[in-house]
């Protein structure tokens, strides 16, 4: 079988420390629930609705990264930079809540490792990354898609990272090569997964930021310093 990006299935971790991170998850959730639901207006509550809708269709759709291992986006960065960092963790949580349940894409008693990781991890490190970099890059489109990218990759494989300080703590399988060469695995792969992500996330970001910057988080709705004009009633741009 080939292993897919971040998902854990039952087994992997050891129950009790699965639980912890049931606990962990639910608490996050709410807590971005709450913060959340103020900033949910009349602008933002679609745009979460359709991030949703595309981190949901975009991981269904596989890409080969080596042999034997495929990738598919993971949606924390996207969502992150779109709708900001509370409901972005709504988002992909609820994304990976009904793969678990209807697709069995990860088990039922890892769920609260895969929010961690796919929903709190990647959505944080992405924000804090693109939030960084937009202070010191040109407000252009190629300085958001370069924050993008990073943010992107830096996310993924902080979130697979995270994934083997879980298994540290309390892995139920064995592993041949040792945690060390487990750690350097998962970051070389997801490093490869990361990039197809980032390439798509600052290609989608670039492209609404270019139309509609007041649909971007992290514009604060300002438009790209070489955004086109809009031409006046005159044609003068």
């Amino acid at each position: 079988m080939a292993p897919q990006a971040l998902h854990i299935a039952d087994g992997v971790i050891e129950m009790p420390v699965a639980a912890v991170f049931i606990l962990v998850g639910v608490v996050a959730v709410g807590v971005c629930l709450l913060r959340g639901r103020s900033a949910l207006d009349d602008r933002l509550a679609p745009m979460a609705g359709v991030v949703a809708a595309f981190i949901f269709a975009a991981q269904m759709l596989n890409f080969p990264v080596l042999p034997g291992v495929s990738g598919h986006l993971v949606g924390g960065a996207l969502a992150a930079m779109l709708v900001g960092p509370w409901v972005a963790v709504l988002c992909v949580s609820v994304v990976v809540i009904i793969q678990a349940l209807v697709f069995a894409d990860g088990g039922l008693t890892a769920l609260g490792l895969n929010v961690t990781n796919m929903a709190l991890v990647t959505t944080a490190v992405a924000y804090l990354v693109v939030v960084a970099l937009l202070r010191v890059l040109p407000r252009t489109a190629a300085g958001l898609a370069v924050a993008a990218f990073v943010a992107s990759v830096a996310s993924v494989v902080v979130a697979a990272l995270a994934f083997v300080v879980q298994y540290g703590i309390g892995g139920a399988v064995t592993l041949e090569a040792g945690i060390g060469a487990a750690a350097a695995t998962m970051a070389g792969v997801h490093v490869l997964i990361g990039a197809g992500e980032g390439v798509i996330t600052a290609l989608a970001l670039v492209t609404v930021a270019r139309v509609r910057p007041d649909l971007v988080y992290v514009l604060r709705g300002r438009p790209l310093a070489d955004a086109a004009r809009p031409m006046t009633a005159g044609g003068a741009a």
